[in-house]
């Protein structure tokens, strides 16, 4: 069901005491103030079952970073949808750019996984976008519809509308490029279209979009007021009470 969602993604940051410190203030803040969307954390997987315990009212939606294409095994350092499931977590980021950068992760690995996150009843926020390259070059349209086809276009219509999808533009990610709410517009609808064509209008309606762009407390509210943005991934503005707490009152009137 599509709705706004503002969803922190702390990579690989903070030890045990500032985690738990965060994630204080987090509560305090979600229940001292209403907010027109929700709100949720993906911490290092250390940290996730801290996590469900602190948020035990889902006051905060709790999120693997990651989780692996196989159910269970001989897989050194990997986290299953069952374990996920397990702990009660809300569900996994799935194809971050930096996993695909780092781990050599593929379309085809996120289909996977995309898959088994909701066999077991999980949320994947699926992300895609294009490098620096492939929007010079005039790809980008393309590489992002290569992308949400082999990752996402085995699903039913009712599995996809259980998929989040985040939008990450890598080229704006630490190079020094931003990318306009207006770009960033065109690939949401974009993605959006191309559901559309594949499931119909009704659900490509239902999908929230996210952008995971360099959304900061200054552009936030712009960004979000684009029609097929519905939130943001965010990564280091997530890290402070301060900083996430405005990206989030960007959804306030």
């Amino acid at each position: 069901m599509r709705k706004n969602i503002v969803a922190g993604n702390w990579k690989m940051n903070k030890n045990v005491i500032d985690a738990q410190q965060l994630m204080a203030q987090l509560l305090e803040y979600k229940k001292a103030n209403t907010t027109n969307c929700e709100v949720w954390i993906a911490p290092p997987s250390l940290y996730l079952m801290m996590a469900r315990d602190i948020f035990e009212n889902n006051e905060i939606g709790v999120f693997s970073q990651d989780m692996s294409e196989y159910e269970s095994g001989a897989y050194t350092g990997e986290i299953s949808a069952d374990m996920l499931q397990s702990i009660e977590a809300d569900g996994s980021i799935i194809g971050h750019s930096e996993r695909r950068q780092y781990h050599g992760e593929t379309d085809s690995h996120c289909n996977r996984k995309v898959k088994l996150a909701l066999d077991k009843g999980l949320t994947p926020i699926y992300c895609n976008g294009e490098t620096l390259e492939q929007r010079k070059s005039g790809q980008h349209l393309e590489v992002v519809k290569n992308q949400t086809e082999t990752a996402l276009f085995t699903l039913s219509a009712e599995e996809i509308k259980k998929v989040v999808i985040a939008y990450e533009p890598v080229w704006a990610i630490g190079t020094g490029e931003t990318a306009t709410p207006e770009q960033a517009q065109e690939i949401h609808a974009h993605i959006r279209s191309l559901i559309a064509a594949k499931y119909g209008q009704e659900v490509a309606n239902e999908i929230s979009i996210l952008y995971g762009g360099s959304v900061k407390p200054d552009n936030a509210k712009e960004i979000f007021s684009q029609p097929d943005i519905d939130g943001g991934l965010i990564g280091g503005a997530a890290l402070k009470l301060e900083d996430f707490s405005k990206i989030i009152e960007g959804f306030n009137n």
